[in-house]
Parts: structure tokens; C-alpha cells; sequence
């Protein structure tokens, strides 16, 4: 996993994705996602992936891109994650203005209810969407783990290049 490597002497960019996962899918994607931002085509970004239960605000607050990993539980954000974002709220408010972030999230029938919830916190810190959401909705299938890694890599990229 990337947090097991060191940072790489030259980063110039922090990759920061945040992720909760009870059944699996939304890791297979969060693993995906992790694959394109490490690509080794990709050089002077670090990443981390801590899971929503070990992330805090000095997280947030490292990172220069934000990618949130969330299933939908019962049409809305996943009880993890939304704790993470009432822990981080406060602290990050003032420090994390302009921060470029995008969104995984995979539900049985309908995940709209997470992208509803999800926005207004986000613009409430005043972060802002990098990437469209990756919206999964039923069986996890190569396409989206391939659109996964293409978000993933993308965000990295737009770090090192500037371009977020």
C-alpha cells in the first residue's frame, strides 16, 4: 500500500485519499484509484490512504488533493465517513480553502443521496470539485475499476503538473 513506501525525496504534491469500505467493492475501487495515482509514469507525488477511522485534520491539512471513497448505506454517505468530515469540519475550515477534491462512491441502487450530502459539506470548507464523481451504482465491473485508476491518475497528475 502506498503508506508503506517512503515519500519520495522530490514530491511536490500530497495525495490524501480517505476511504471506508464495509462490504469490499468500494475498496477494490480505492485500490484502483491508488494504482493510477502511484503509476510510476507519475513522478513528485506522495500519497496516503488512510481509512475514514484514522484520518484526522493534520491529514487534511497535508494534502494538496483530496480523493473521499464512500460507499452508500441506505442511499446516503457512509456513517464513517460522514464522522470523519464532522471531525475534520472545524479544524479544516479556515486551512483547506481551494482544496481539489473528487469522489468514488458505490451503492446497490442509488448513490445521489451521497453526492447530496457530500457537496454542501465540501463547499461549506470551500473545497473544490477537481473531477466529476465516479458513481457506481450495482455490481462492480472492470469498467469502473479501469475509470478508477484513470481518477486516481489524473489527480496525481493534475499535482505534479499543476494542474488542478
Amino acid at each position: 500500500m502506498p503508506d508503506d513506501r517512503p515519500p519520495a525525496a522530490d514530491a511536490t504534491g500530497h495525495l490524501l485519499v480517505v476511504w471506508s469500505s464495509r462490504g469490499g467493492s468500494t475498496r477494490r475501487l480505492v485500490d484502483a484509484v491508488l494504482a493510477g495515482a502511484t503509476d510510476p509514469a507519475i513522478e513528485g507525488v506522495e500519497v496516503r490512504d488512510p481509512h475514514a477511522t484514522d484520518a484526522g485534520p493534520d491529514d487534511v491539512r497535508w494534502a494538496d488533493g483530496l480523493i473521499v471513497a464512500t460507499p452508500t448505506h441506505f442511499g446516503a454517505l457512509a456513517g464513517l465517513v460522514k464522522d470523519w468530515l464532522e471531525r475534520i469540519y472545524h479544524p479544516c475550515l479556515d486551512h483547506t480553502r481551494g482544496l481539489p477534491y473528487a469522489v468514488v462512491t458505490k451503492g446497490d441502487t442509488d448513490v445521489d443521496g451521497t453526492i447530496r450530502q457530500l457537496e454542501p459539506i465540501a463547499a461549506g470548507l470551500g473545497w473544490r470539485q477537481a473531477l466529476p464523481p465516479l458513481l457506481v451504482v450495482g455490481d462492480l465491473t472492470d469498467e469502473h475499476l479501469a475509470a478508477a485508476t484513470e481518477l486516481g491518475g489524473t489527480m496525481a497528475a493534475g499535482l505534479a503538473y499543476g494542474g488542478l
